[in-house]
């Protein structure tokens, strides 16, 4: 990693971030890249790619996000506005002149659409602007607020009483994924927030227990309409006090669901937390015993500011670090203790054999990179096409990021060699339900502002770039 980390990655895969231009793939459901072509001149931007009014609610959300007096009292507004019995001037769902100025702010900015139609739409403009496909995720979920002792659940519905035989929750829940499922092109991936199907659910994973069976029926019949139309399930990683269990129904699911050397579920893993390479060792283990398709989405953390915080790492930097050992980890197929027979080499292999442990093989491993830290990608890919040119062994892998960020990053990506599969994510529901998602946003971009003056410098950019050519063609 090291060897990355100081300047062996090539230089023109930064090139390629910065200043090639979008083009559109044309795909097959399993991935096979057809055919590729410019849309652009290739000196162009990769932010050429977006429209006029998206570019303007960046430079917006950016201008914020790289100001410290200005984020600081945006957070704590968007947290303020997620909370209950608010008063009808800051209440979006009464009162609406203000909804109406934050869906065309913020809202837009990060989300995929309150309806259907709208998020098919969202979803249709990530196709044109080249990327794989859109990853859809409905924002109703349950967080709990290890520092309040809170729980808060975003557009969940009332959860069934004691005894009865069916869940309002989970069945609201159900059917709004399956209409989810419903808007999924060849391409497009669907990603699940397990919290929020209500209290039972939540109840039965931060006790340990099973599922209702109802939640269990709920996740069969998702799962096989995924994987009959060739896409794939992600399931989210959220609060601590649940997220044990959400990792235990992901393995239960991939069991059954990720045979034949292809992931259709993959689990979430959080790099910032100190527990994770003993949860992914854990996984590995059960996959190579078992003979199924690990699913490993890796990514570094969302829930920093309502976690108990002795269970993440001390500093970025032990995150960052954790996160890269990770990715390229499995990229080398040397990870963990678990290691294929050509990823080592015999010097690292006498070092085990001293230190009296045994490596085991590793596993069938499908990998999925969201980040927006732009020296952790790169690194990932050009790892991952090296040893595909060297003819190494390697895993298959796709990357991701937000609606709304990092888009110098993910249109630069669609420009590297080896055709990578990059997906934009997309979060949608009314906008009272995506409140909590949009204040999370907000506290991420705080949490790494070398990342957003570096977009908010190309941003700029990229709108002189536009106006010089406006007032050219005037003049």
């Amino acid at each position: 990693m090291s060897g990355l980390r100081n300047g062996r990655i090539a230089s023109t895969a930064y090139k390629a971030l910065s200043t090639q231009s979008p083009l559109v793939a044309s795909v097959s459901r399993a991935g096979a890249v057809s055919q590729r072509e410019p849309v652009a001149p290739e000196n162009a931007s990769p932010l050429a790619a977006l429209s006029a009014g998206a570019l303007c609610r960046s430079l917006f959300t950016n201008t914020v996000s790289s100001t410290p007096w200005l984020l600081s009292p945006a957070i704590s507004f968007l947290s303020y506005l997620c909370q209950p019995r608010r008063p009808l001037l800051f209440d979006v769902e009464r009162n609406r002149p203000f909804a109406w100025l934050m869906k065309q702010t913020v809202y837009k900015q990060f989300c995929g659409g309150e309806t259907p139609a709208e998020t098919k739409a969202t979803m249709r403009r990530m196709r044109d602007m080249g990327f794989r496909g859109t990853i859809i995720t409905l924002a109703t979920e349950t967080v709990f607020d290890y520092r309040k002792n809170l729980v808060h659940g975003l557009g969940v519905e009332a959860g069934a009483g004691e005894g009865a035989a069916m869940c309002p929750a989970i069945a609201a829940w159900r059917k709004r994924t399956l209409g989810a499922v419903e808007l999924l092109d060849e391409g497009d991936q669907l990603a699940i927030k397990i919290t929020g199907a209500g209290p039972l659910v939540t109840d039965a994973l931060a006790a340990g227990e099973p599922l209702p069976a109802q939640m269990l029926d709920a996740l069969d019949e998702i799962s096989t309409r995924c994987k009959a139309q060739r896409a794939r399930i992600l399931i989210d990683a959220e609060s601590q006090l649940y997220q044990f269990g959400i990792l235990q129904v992901g393995l239960d699911l991939m069991r059954k669901y990720n045979r034949g050397g292809h992931a259709v579920i993959y689990s979430t893993y959080q790099a910032y937390l100190k527990s994770t390479p003993a949860s992914v060792a854990r996984d590995l283990a059960a996959a190579l015993d078992e003979g199924f398709t690990l699913g490993l989405k890796l990514v570094r953390g969302a829930y920093l500011s309502t976690d108990k915080r002795s269970l993440i790492h001390d500093t970025k930097e032990d995150t960052d670090a954790a996160y890269d050992a990770i990715a390229l980890g499995a990229l080398r197929q040397d990870l963990l203790g678990f290691s294929s027979s050509s990823s080592s080499s015999g010097v690292e292999q006498q070092r085990t054999e001293c230190k009296g442990t045994q490596r085991r093989p590793f596993p069938s491993v499908n990998l999925f990179l969201a980040s927006h830290n732009r020296e952790s990608v790169v690194a990932a890919h050009e790892l991952h096409r090296q040893r595909s040119e060297q003819g190494l062994p390697t895993v298959p892998v796709g990357f991701a990021q937000l609606q709304g960020m990092s888009d110098a990053l993910s249109f630069g990506l669609l420009r590297l060699g080896g055709a990578p599969e990059v997906y934009k994510c997309t979060t949608w529901g009314s906008l009272a339900e995506c409140l909590g998602y949009l204040a999370r946003r907000a506290s991420e971009n705080r949490d790494a502002a070398s990342r957003t003056s570096d977009e908010f410098a190309a941003l700029r950019a990229e709108a002189r770039r536009r106006l010089g050519r406006l007032l050219r063609l005037q003049g």
